[in-house]
Order: C-alpha cells, then structure tokens, then sequence
C-alpha cells in the first residue's frame, strides 16, 4: 500500500515539475495566468530552444512510463492525459511548427502587444518588468526571421494570402513617436502609489524601450516579410502543399478533434450537418413566408440596417444586455457555476480587421482580473443583431467563461490539466451551449433563433471547407464561394475566416466533432435514466474533470450514467 502512495506522490511531484518548466519556458504565458515570477522574460523562440524542449519533454515520458500505471480512477486519468499529452508534443515535434511561427492570428506580432492586458501595472518593479520585455523585442523578431529563413530553404512557407495580412499588421505597429504605439498605454494608467519622478522616468525608458528596440524589430520584421518572405509565399492555400503536409494535416486533425477520423470522413459529415441544420432553417423561412433562396433572404437582412448597430458601443451594450439575461438563468441549468467573474473589452483596431467577431479571454488563476469577453466593433454596420445571441452565449456563459473558468478552479487536478485541455472539448462545449440556450428559452425571436443555425451552419462549413483546402486541394476562392452559397455570414467575416482556416489547419474541425459528441452523450443519458435524468448533474459531471479528449470523456459519462442508473435502480 506505502508504495503505490509513494507511487502517487511521485508521479504529483512529476507534473509539478512540468508545470514548473512550461511556465519557465513561457513566461509570458505564466503572466497570463497570473504567475509573476518572470515578468521580465520573454519567450526564447529560437530553433535551439523549441529542440531543447522536445527533448525534456521525452525525458519526461521516458520518467512517467518508469512508473506502473495506477489503478484508481483519478491518478490514471492524470496519468493518461500527461502521457498523452507529451506524446501529441513530441509527435508534433516532426512537423517543426517553429519554422511556421507567424500568421494573421498569432504570432510575437500580435501576441506580444497584447502584454498590455495582463501584464501587472501595479507598482514601479512592474514597470521596470514591462520595460525589461519591451527590450526583448528585438532578440524575440530577430529569432522569428531566422527560424522564417529555414522555413523558405525547406520550402516551408505561409500562403500569400496570410503573409499579405501580417505586412499590415506589422505596418500598424511602426509608429512616428513613441507614445502613438500601443504598447505605450500603460504610461496613461500609472498608479498614484509611484512618485511623479519615478513616473517621468518611466515614461522616459518606455519611450527609450519603444524607439529603440519594438519599433526597429517591426521595422526589420516588415522589410524582411515585404521583400523576401511574401516572394517565397505559397501559392496554394493548403498544407497539403508543404513538404510532409499531409501527414502534418492528419496530425492537426488528431490534436483538434482528438478522433482517428480521416479528411473525406470529416468532409461528408460536416456535408451532412448543413442539410440536416439546411432543414431547419427552411422551417423558420417557411414561418416568416419567404419564397426565395437563402442567400436572397441574407440579402435582404443585410440591406435592412434595423439589424445592425451603427456604433461599435451600441454593439458592445447589446451584448451586455443579451449576457445579463444569462446569467440569470444558470442556476436552472447548473449546479456549479465558476466564481470568477467576466467583464467586456473591445478587440484593438489595429489588429481588428482580420480578428474573429469575438473571443475568450481566461481569467488568471489568483482571480486579479476577471475573464474578457472580446467583442470586435470594427465596422459595425457589419455584424447582425441576429447573430449576437449565439456569440454571446458562445464565448461567455453559457459557453467559454463557464466551462474555463470551472476548469482553473478545480483545485484537486494537476495544473497541466487545470490550465490545458482539448479543443474538440473547449469549443464542442460552446457550440453546445448555442444549442442548449435554445433549451433554456432563449432565442425568442425568429430572426435570432435563425442565428442561432445559421451558426451551426457555419460551423458545419468548416468541417468541410477546412478539410477542402488542406486535403482536396480548394482553392481560397472555392472556399469563399462555397461558404457564401452555404452560409448567412457577411462578406467581411467569409474572407476573414477562410485566412484564418488556411493559417490554422485543422482547429476549425474541433467545433462541430465536439459539440456532436457531447448532444450524443446528453442523449444517451436521458435515455437510459429517463424521469431520473437531471440536467444539473449532467452538466456538473461533464465538466468537472476538464477539457478531456472526447474518447474519454464518451468513457467517463458511460461509467457515470451506468453508475447513476445502477445506483437508483
């Protein structure tokens, strides 16, 4: 018995030390979950560095696979999930994702300014912190324009149209003075604790930190992409185009959707999905007596301007009130709800054009800021009313926020699942809670109900528009056309995400593969349980072991509903 504790406690102390090395190896991801110890640190993003990591990595599955497996059931599971979790690391390794390090969403071009939303400013060490970074800069672009040389000499290169996008990005961060720069905002909030002298100093090494070392790394940055990376670019949107591309997009659809399902397979459900969703759809144009097509119905919602704010606040109030009904209601719907709070920010206008409609943004662990729901008010005149329910419900609560937020709090799990998780569960459980707020009464309108499915509809899109670009060869413009045939999304949003799925092969797929699998698990329970079925304690089970691959998660709600079922029998 002492050895299968001593057992138990080693393998703790093993996850703690990988823990312990991700947030070393990340500080600025430290940062974000409130984890200040390197706050000076930016990333080390070199070829070198992501080799060393991999390698530490085995080292670590080589120390875990030491060990005999535990039986119990929470151990095991902490021990599948790391164990799986290095061996998609390590996998992921042979495709060198460094050598593919910036596109239009991420990348130290964007990810980088947005330091100024968590990093702390809170008294004057914080301040030398920020500067400290801001001095990294250079080092951090320049790493990022060597491992982007590799990448052209191994013929391992972004499309044209994802480079084309970066060069504005990179455009809008070159400033005329300092102070013009986004990352000097943090100047304009310093707090009252620090002495006037001490803020002027301040003002001044920011100032000195942005005009000497961030706005040359994006000026070298741009001059590198603009003449010599935009040339090399690919002409073909899919990965399939790259060297090792195909087996690199199985990988992808193997990390996202945590299924052994093959492209075709994945083509013809998300094929099937759009007729299914297609039906009804066709009802609610039924009710409302519209005789044309559904692209000749968009048409005419988006010539009306009652379905949209012509300001980006009334866009951003709008989504407040819709949430503030939510939040109302989970109580009905949950027996556990998270105690951190969310709040609403805008996406920045220098990189709004070619950001999604909205996002999540977790909260720290220590709770000194809430999550942030990211709304996108750039042109506002584009973004339907009838669509905001869903989003909201999508990315806040019922969706994002709740289920992260639960997950950060689970204070019993090891932190590399508190704190990670898979995509085919983070993002299968928002697209459920756009169709679970149906369940709950909302959407009560026809025109947000419709929404609501055209939604779905787009997310079903992907699934074969995603695997039509990386594994059948469509082109940007295929992909475009069959998203405007099929979908009630704006011009603007099309374009946006057709990049944004060339950029990001497979991610897309997680959406439609999760939620499918989790209304089958729902459906499975209520079935077997009948009128001792409680919406409450399925949600409570579902959520309460994390982000989880959907093979065990199906695992775990079948020894849960059988249990349950057993038990009251």
């Amino acid at each position: 018995m002492a050895s299968l504790e001593d057992d138990a406690a080693s393998l703790n102390r093993l996850y703690e030390h990988y823990w312990e090395f991700i947030l070393k190896e990340s500080p600025t991801f430290a940062t974000y979950l409130g984890d200040h110890r390197y706050d000076n640190w930016l990333e080390d993003v070199s070829a070198e560095a992501y080799e060393k990591r991999v390698d530490r990595f085995r080292k670590y599955l080589i120390e875990l696979k030491g060990f005999k497996k535990p039986t119990s059931g929470e151990d095991r599971l902490n021990y599948d999930l790391f164990k799986r979790e290095l061996a998609l690391q390590i996998e992921g390794a042979k495709y060198h994702p460094y050598l593919l390090p910036i596109t239009q969403q991420t990348g130290p071009h964007i990810d980088l300014p947005q330091l100024t939303t968590y990093h702390p400013f809170k008294t004057l060490q914080d301040y030398v912190n920020y500067i400290s970074r801001l001095t990294q800069f250079r080092r951090v672009f320049d790493q990022t324009i060597t491992n982007l040389k590799t990448g052209i000499g191994k013929k391992t290169v972004q499309p044209r149209s994802v480079v084309e996008k970066i060069i504005s990005q990179l455009e809008a961060q070159i400033v005329s003075a300092p102070d013009k720069s986004e990352l000097y905002k943090p100047i304009g909030r310093i707090p009252s604790e620090i002495s006037s002298v001490e803020a002027q100093r301040m003002a001044g090494d920011v100032s000195e930190a942005i005009q000497n070392y961030v706005v040359p790394a994006y000026t070298k940055l741009l001059k590198f992409v603009r003449e010599e990376y935009l040339p090399k670019s690919r002409t073909h949107p899919g990965v399939w185009s790259i060297p090792n591309g195909r087996a690199m997009y199985a990988y992808y659809i193997r990390l996202h959707t945590t299924t052994n399902l093959t492209p075709n397979q994945i083509h013809r459900l998300g094929k099937r999905e759009l007729a299914r969703i297609g039906k009804e759809i066709g009802v609610i144009l039924g009710k409302v007596q519209f005789k044309g097509s559904l692209q000749q119905y968009n048409e005419t919602l988006r010539k009306d301007k009652s379905n949209f704010y012509m300001t980006g606040q009334d866009l951003l109030d709008g989504f407040k009130q819709i949430l503030g009904q939510m939040d109302a209601r989970l109580g009905e719907f949950f027996g556990k709800l998270p105690e951190a709070k969310y709040d609403f920010r805008e996406i920045e206008e220098w990189r709004a054009d070619a950001a999604p409609a909205a996002y999540y943004y977790a909260p720290p662990e220590d709770r000194s800021r809430p999550g942030y729901f990211y709304v996108n008010t750039y042109m506002p005149e584009t973004r339907p009313k009838y669509m905001m329910e869903a989003l909201a419900y999508h990315e806040a609560v019922p969706g994002h926020h709740l289920q992260i937020a639960i997950q950060q709090e689970l204070t019993s799990l090891p932190k590399f699942r508190r704190h990670g998780g898979y995509t085919a569960f983070v993002e299968g459980w928002a697209l459920y809670a756009e169709w679970l707020s149906k369940q709950m009464g909302f959407y009560k309108d026809l025109l947000a109900d419709y929404g609501r499915l055209t939604a779905e509809a787009w997310r079903a899109s992907r699934l074969v528009v995603d695997t039509g670009i990386h594994s059948l060869k469509w082109t940007r413009d295929q992909a475009i056309k069959f998203l405007k045939n099929n979908t009630a999304s704006s011009k603007q949003d099309i374009v946006s995400e057709v990049d944004r799925y060339i950029a990001w092969p497979g991610q897309a797929l997680a959406y439609k593969m999760g939620e499918l699998k989790i209304r089958e698990l729902r459906a499975k329970a209520e079935k077997r349980m009948k009128r001792r079925y409680d919406i409450r304690k399925f949600h409570d089970e579902l959520l309460d072991d994390g982000a989880l691959p959907l093979d065990i998660l199906q695992a775990k709600m079948g020894r849960w509903t059988n249990k349950t079922t057993s038990k009251e029998s």
